[in-house]
């Protein structure tokens, strides 16, 4: 029986290089001559730190467009509300990875909801969908890529 994986993920070895890319020209640029500005990575996400909100939001534009170049989906990072900590400011930026359990109903949803011969199964943090046909699991690609899910979502393991 024919059957794929719907996953989420980010690379995160392009992600390390897309922050190190950005930290670079962060200090090579003459607006932040002087000043403590960096990225530092963490497990599951990104902290900014800068001397201003105004250098955050310089900073967030930096890493986005690092990443885009780089080829991380976007639509995986989240920023989190700028913090001022006396002279500093700080910001969090998540990395979303894994799909959730309500986003793995949400999307079992839309699948019964266009009457298709594929059954989902929620398997932690990804959702398995098997069929009798091939064809029929294509056309359950084609949809859920047209949907928007507000995060990044990979088909993988399509196995007849």
């Amino acid at each position: 029986m024919p059957s794929f994986d719907i996953v989420s993920q980010v690379d995160m070895q392009e992600l390390s290089n897309a922050i190190h890319q950005a930290n670079k020209e962060v200090a090579t640029r003459y607006d932040f001559k002087g000043a403590n500005a960096k990225f530092a990575r963490s497990d599951s996400g990104i902290m900014i730190e800068a001397d201003s909100k105004l250098q955050l939001g310089q900073m967030k534009d930096i890493l986005y467009n690092k990443c885009a170049k780089r080829g991380v989906d976007l639509s995986a990072l989240k920023a989190d509300q700028p913090r001022e900590q006396g002279k500093r400011a700080t910001q969090r930026v998540d990395v979303r990875q894994g799909i959730a359990t309500e986003l793995g109903k949400k999307i079992a949803k839309r699948v019964k909801q266009d009457k298709f011969k594929a059954q989902t199964v929620i398997q932690g943090d990804q959702v398995r969908v098997t069929g009798k046909k091939r064809d029929e699991l294509q056309a359950v690609i084609a949809m859920l890529e047209a949907e928007d899910f507000g995060q990044p979502l990979q088909f993988v393991n399509f196995r007849d």
